[in-house]
């Protein structure tokens, strides 16, 4: 009557399990990446030269000041003039690292950040992106043979939500 009762007890408690919904089947929180964003930057070419003097002045300014800065060289054919208030810069490491945050008030919801490092043997290197989470393209400032250029990009090719 014991092992009668046992096994019953076991059968109740494995059907009770089946059948107990614990969790829903919901599937995994990520978000899916838009690809239909609107493009920010349509208007402006893929590759834009920029002159290092100019980026350079940028970090003399403080924040709350305004920006309207022309970033690509004399040389260029393009004209890049960035336009914004400066809404963050900061210094660390004995200033061998500084770097700004600027918004645009051209590009909406567009922010320019660009950090500046200086290594030890006293090379300066610039690192930097252009991007509103709003639009699906960015530009991205990059060394390209010791000159720098903003190169256009996707934005799902950098972000990942």
């Amino acid at each position: 009557m014991k092992n009668l009762r046992t096994s019953v007890l076991c059968v109740c408690v494995t059907l009770y399990s089946l059948c107990a919904a614990a969790q829903k089947n919901v599937g995994v929180p990520i978000n899916e990446p838009d690809y239909n964003k609107p493009k920010l930057f349509k208007n402006l070419p893929d590759n834009i030269p920029v002159s290092i003097d100019k980026i350079n002045s940028l970090f003399s300014i403080q924040p709350g000041e305004p920006v309207d800065a022309t970033l690509s060289e004399a040389s260029s054919l393009s004209s890049f003039q960035f336009k914004g208030q400066v809404i963050s810069s900061g210094t660390k490491y004995n200033n061998t690292m500084q770097s700004i945050v600027i918004s645009s008030s051209e590009y909406n919801g567009a922010r320019f950040t660009i950090t500046k490092v200086i290594d030890e043997t006293g090379v300066t290197a610039f690192r930097g992106r252009i991007v509103s989470l709003q639009s699906g393209d960015l530009f991205e400032l990059q060394n390209i043979n010791g000159k720098y250029s903003l190169i256009k990009r996707n934005l799902y090719d950098m972000v990942s939500e």
